[in-house]
């Protein structure tokens, strides 16, 4: 690691050696289809002057005083539109953050387990029309300094397996589902036994079977109960996007709601930088990628909006701490305002008891995909999901929607149980994709679901 000397460059510099390892795995019917390794390692740097960022990155060795010079310029030429400056927050870590990973598996020895898996699905389950299984693993390491005197190095590792399960319903169309056995580390940290595969894919199966006789939802506003994981999601696309104080700044409906009451008072949110009950989280965050200590943001407490999440800049604009929450995805990328591990809190009700004083409405399980914008509009793909009837789960529903307004969603909450499921399994899209987790217990609301 080489240092940098910030005496002759900008009012503020920042340097970043930035390594990125990826390797995914596709086996589809015991056919191995990609199998691919990628490997991304560059410097960058950033200079603030009177108001304006400029930013360079390099592949090949460059050093930082040649890079600031090059970020410092391009600074510089941005002062023809004019231009003032505010300081920037002071705050400074120096540290080294790593995750112990267990000895990772050799691409032979993923290879060969997922012929296994391939093999245990097509001898265990009669109505099985494709399997597919794909291992997924990547690695960051970055070491930032600044003129702060930050100097810090910090490593997210993460190991993921998606097995994804085809059958055929009764008017022969494809029903699939998947599940996802992942978390931080390396393959060698998750339980990838057969017997824990088995268990997992029969209940997976299980809920196929219920699918291939499903029926539409009903249309409309409902009452629904969201499942952990799709209360994590709720969390990170609806509520957390306009909670980043650059979209804020960019015109967020939630930018003149702090201090207002946004949901129920059952509803506090996080976005927690590397810990929570004294746990280290999928996508620890000791500092972020400006050099800052990383601290935890209270988004919503007791159903109000409290705070933002913020890098050095919109810290000086809206005159609070910088977070911790600026993080580039790979060398060559610029350090944005991301979330890191965003959740709402567990309550105290029980899930079971959530189900059974619901009268008519829906327990909503899987979600294939999920999007919303700065006005916490939202739609979330639900791929899993039952019948509540008279306080029980019936059948099982056929592909829909949840849709709605997140506020509104969360302020018809009235139950939040203490379950608390962690998710680490996609990306963040924003300018560039992002690891990240995000969490939640069951929480039972109402929304618009799509139907007939």
């Amino acid at each position: 690691m080489s240092f940098a000397d910030f005496s002759r460059v900008g009012e503020y510099n920042e340097f970043r050696q930035h390594e990125l390892r990826k390797r995914r795995l596709v086996m589809v019917d015991g056919n191995l289809m990609v199998n691919d390794n990628s490997h991304a390692l560059g410097e960058s740097a950033r200079a603030y002057q009177n108001g304006y960022w400029g930013f360079a990155s390099a592949t090949q060795p460059t050093g930082a005083d040649k890079l600031g010079n090059i970020a410092l310029a391009n600074a510089q030429a941005l002062q023809l539109f004019g231009g003032s400056s505010r300081p920037l927050p002071q705050q400074a870590h120096q540290g080294e953050h790593g995750v112990a990973c267990r000895p990772n598996w050799s691409s032979e020895q993923l290879i060969e387990w997922q012929q296994s898996v391939n093999d245990l699905a097509r001898s265990r389950y009669d109505k099985l029309a494709s399997m597919t299984v794909l291992a997924l693993d990547e690695y960051h390491d970055k070491f930032v300094q600044n003129s702060l005197g930050a100097r810090t190095y910090n490593n997210i590792s993460r190991a993921m397996v998606y097995l994804l399960m085809t059958v055929k319903d009764k008017d022969d169309k494809p029903v699939e589902l998947m599940q996802v056995i992942g978390g931080k580390g390396s393959f060698g940290d998750l339980d990838m036994s057969m017997a824990s595969v088995e268990a997992q894919l029969d209940e997976l199966y299980e809920h196929l079977m219920a699918k291939r006789e499903a029926v539409h939802a009903q249309g409309g506003l409902q009452s629904v109960v969201l499942a952990p994981n799709l209360a994590g999601m709720l969390a990170h696309e609806a509520m957390g996007h306009p909670c980043e104080a650059d979209l804020v700044l960019g015109g967020a409906v939630t930018g003149d709601m702090r201090g207002e009451r946004i949901a129920s008072d059952l509803i506090t949110m996080v976005d927690l930088a590397h810990s929570y009950e004294g746990q280290e989280l999928a996508v620890p965050v000791y500092a972020d990628d400006e050099g800052t200590p990383a601290q935890d943001v209270t988004l919503i407490k007791d159903g109000i909006l409290t705070d933002f999440m913020h890098n050095r800049e919109t810290a000086t604009a809206f005159d609070n701490p910088a977070t911790g929450n600026a993080r580039a995805y790979g060398p060559d990328d610029e350090p944005l305002i991301r979330m890191r591990n965003t959740a709402i809190l567990p309550g105290t009700s029980k899930l079971d008891d959530m189900i059974a004083d619901v009268e008519d409405g829906y327990y909503l399980m899987k979600t294939g995909n999920g999007q919303a914008d700065t006005t916490t509009e939202f739609m979330f793909g639900i791929n899993l999901g039952y019948e509540i009837k008279n306080g029980q789960l019936g059948r099982a529903i056929k592909d829909t929607t949840l849709s709605g307004s997140a506020i509104k969603m969360l302020q018809s909450v009235d139950a939040v149980s203490g379950d608390m499921h962690w998710d680490s399994s996609g990306y963040c899209g924003k300018k560039q994709p992002m690891v990240v987790s995000m969490g939640g217990p069951a929480i039972r609301a109402k929304a618009q679901l799509g139907g007939e």
